[in-house]
């Protein structure tokens, strides 16, 4: 009868490998020695090629899941907004602006209908130049919200960011909880 196989896994080959080395004692072949051997045992010709193909992988499953971000896009975006997190001024870029968009887009509630007064409200607690007018059109005309004709139920439209708004949106985050923490604070004491 066929035993089943048991896998083996070890986070860090390095680590496993002096764990083996020690309880060989004497008998233990060179550091170096061992791991290549371990890789062999794994399947591969040597550590360096396990180590390359472990990096390949990793590149791999990363080009999957990330996409090339313009970190200096991104930074450029940064600079317009203050230590908590609100717009200072509307960028001149239109690349900037749509950026910085985004990270007030992060900020409205989704799947939730609002009056224009509490989007405008919502806006101008996000930025610090008092034009939320600009703000609701350019998130409509860049398609972040929606409205009705009639100029009510303004609502956050639901889709995925790019990669650099993702980026924004991160930094910003811990800004905005700061402010909102600290807003917490004066209103408990």
């Amino acid at each position: 009868m066929a035993k089943p196989p048991i896998p083996l896994s070890a986070d860090d080959l390095t680590v496993f490998s002096r764990s083996l080395s020690r309880q060989l004692g004497d008998t233990s072949p060179s550091h170096l020695k061992l791991m290549n051997m371990l890789a062999r045992a794994a399947g591969f010709q040597n550590l360096q090629h396990m180590r390359s193909a472990h990096a390949a992988t990793r590149r791999l499953e990363r080009g999957k899941t990330e996409h090339a971000v313009d970190a200096r896009a991104v930074e450029r975006c940064l600079h317009q907004f203050d230590a908590v997190g609100r717009l200072r001024r509307w960028p001149s870029k239109r690349s900037v602006q749509t950026l910085a968009l985004w990270s007030l887009w992060a900020r409205l509630p989704a799947g939730r209908n609002m009056t224009e007064r509490e989007i405008s409200d919502r806006l101008c607690a996000e930025h610090l130049f008092g034009d939320p007018a600009t703000l609701r059109r350019t998130m409509i005309s860049c398609g972040l919200l929606t409205r009705r004709p009639d100029g009510t139920d303004y609502r956050r439209i639901e889709k995925e960011p790019p990669a650099e708004a993702k980026v924004l949106i991160r930094a910003l985050t811990h800004r905005v909880r700061a402010r909102l923490s600290r807003a917490r604070e004066t209103s408990h004491a």
